[in-house]
């Protein structure tokens, strides 16, 4: 194998989807590549025609696997500023509509060969793990690192019942326990899971912080720099902070008298938020989703995001990086961000009165460059190569049975338990009526015709497609 290390980058999504797991990954991969020390892959879902037109926006459809790359990659060396060196290869996917996500259809490890399996990082481990049924990936892969983005118990708590929240937290930690040598946090607003660390391993998109330069420039000129009052920018469903701003405006409009919000953003929920917009006293704008980076938003001053359901906000790393005061809850997801000067906690309703007030009528302090870059996908890069331990010498060993071997050759005492799960997890996800029963997209075991035919997988009755 090539004394490099190789890292293959899973994710569950692709643009031009917006979602963070579509845009972070690909910044992981073209940053980890950036020097050239590493050999990267990034491994992204392929969705039908039918279903690209369900998931992606303004109408953009691929024809071909190669149509796409050449997308992704023009966006991000677009925005990063430098030319991409990873490689892309795409493993079959479903999209699934009751969970509003892409699942994988058939074993995707096998979507790098053998030969090439060095570290594989899982970005949504146990999303891209519940119904798979495979090579067992700490089998194929001398390391396994899985990065925890998204609360799904959260989500489950306000939608369904306590029941399935419970189930789904055990369910989850089972498949990363069995699949992840080494699993990353985002933040402690996720689920925890046994000798987990927590660290923010994202980093802001380089064009918000040349933005952020840009208004440093003008407040040294003496220019007012925002001109601008508050904002809130999310997709807007209700779980996604705008229930909590609403009921916070709502409550304290005496308060905030003569205050003046545009709330930007598209998403199911769209026309009651608008509604409940309208019932106000206080002027409460509601527009159409945009870019965050689009010039409309760079003379606001405040942000204001009471959102508890993100693990790490995007748009609020964004908003900072732009030099704007950001009035944020004092919550786990936004620990990483209280080491910069602009952004203000609260921890009541009271508390999110005060601080508004006073961001409005303050100004913004000018970042240092060592807060710009702890904001950056350089820093972002240092920070994962070193919780992951990738910048040490390596000590597992990569193990050398072939794919189709499900287990270990090998069983110890202090694997046998964990060996016996796995098995247990591979036999349930092997059978349509159990895979179903959990969820699963019926039809998912292997890739149909048509997705082999377009990835270039070998159709094989009763088994996966690989790789021809």
């Amino acid at each position: 194998m090539d004394k490099k290390q190789h890292i293959a980058i899973f994710t569950t999504a692709s643009l031009p989807w917006m979602t963070g797991t579509a845009v972070n990954p690909l910044f992981r991969a073209a940053y980890l590549s950036k020097d050239g020390e590493r050999k990267v892959t990034l491994v992204i879902p392929w969705l039908s025609l039918k279903e690209q037109e369900l998931v992606y926006p303004s109408n953009i459809t691929f024809r071909s696997p190669s149509e796409q790359e050449k997308y992704v990659r023009q966006w991000v060396e677009e925005r990063a500023g430098f030319a991409s060196c990873f490689s892309i290869r795409f493993y079959p996917g479903r999209f699934s509509r009751d969970k509003g996500s892409i699942l994988a259809v058939g074993d995707i490890s096998e979507i790098i060969p053998d030969e090439e399996a060095d570290i594989a990082v899982l970005e949504e481990p146990e999303h891209l793990t519940w119904f798979h049924h495979g090579k067992r990936w700490k089998v194929k892969f001398r390391l396994v690192v899985g990065i925890i983005h998204t609360n799904y118990i959260e989500y489950v708590k306000r939608e369904t019942s306590g029941m399935q929240a419970f189930l789904l937290k055990y369910a989850n930690s089972w498949v990363v326990n069995i699949y992840c040598h080494t699993v990353i946090r985002l933040s402690a607003a996720t689920q925890e899971y046994p000798k987990s660390i927590i660290c923010n391993v994202h980093g802001v998109n380089p064009k918000f912080l040349e933005i952020g330069k840009k208004k440093i420039a003008q407040q040294q000129n003496g220019k007012q720099a925002f001109t601008k009052g508050a904002y809130y920018i999310g997709k807007m469903v209700w779980s996604k902070g705008y229930k909590e701003l609403l009921k916070l405006l709502r409550d304290h409009q005496k308060e905030l008298a003569g205050l003046e919000v545009d709330l930007y953003g598209s998403g199911e929920d769209s026309d009651q938020v608008q509604e409940a917009a309208k019932k106000l006293e206080l002027a409460v704008r509601v527009h159409p989703g945009r870019d965050h980076s689009d010039p409309l938003f760079h003379d606001y001053k405040v942000f204001l995001n009471p959102s508890t359901t993100d693990v790490v906000c995007t748009t609020t790393a964004e908003a900072l990086a732009m030099g704007k005061i950001v009035v944020c809850a004092n919550h786990p997801s936004n620990e990483f961000f209280k080491q910069f000067p602009n952004c203000w906690t609260y921890d009541s309703s009271n508390g999110f009165v005060e601080a508004t007030r006073r961001a409005l009528a303050e100004e913004p302090e000018q970042l240092t460059d060592a807060h710009r870059h702890e904001l950056s996908w350089e820093s972002a890069t240092e920070r994962f190569l070193k919780v992951a331990e990738l910048d040490q010498v390596p000590t597992r060993k990569l193990s050398t049975s072939p794919s189709k071997n499900f287990m270990s050759t090998s069983f110890n005492m202090k694997r046998n338990m964990e060996d016996a799960s796995a098995y247990m997890h591979h036999v349930i996800s092997g059978f349509e009526a159990s895979r179903r029963m959990f969820g699963a997209i019926p039809g998912s075991l292997q890739p149909n015709e048509e997705q082999c035919e377009e990835l270039g997988l070998a159709v094989q009755a009763g088994k996966h497609g690989s790789r021809k």
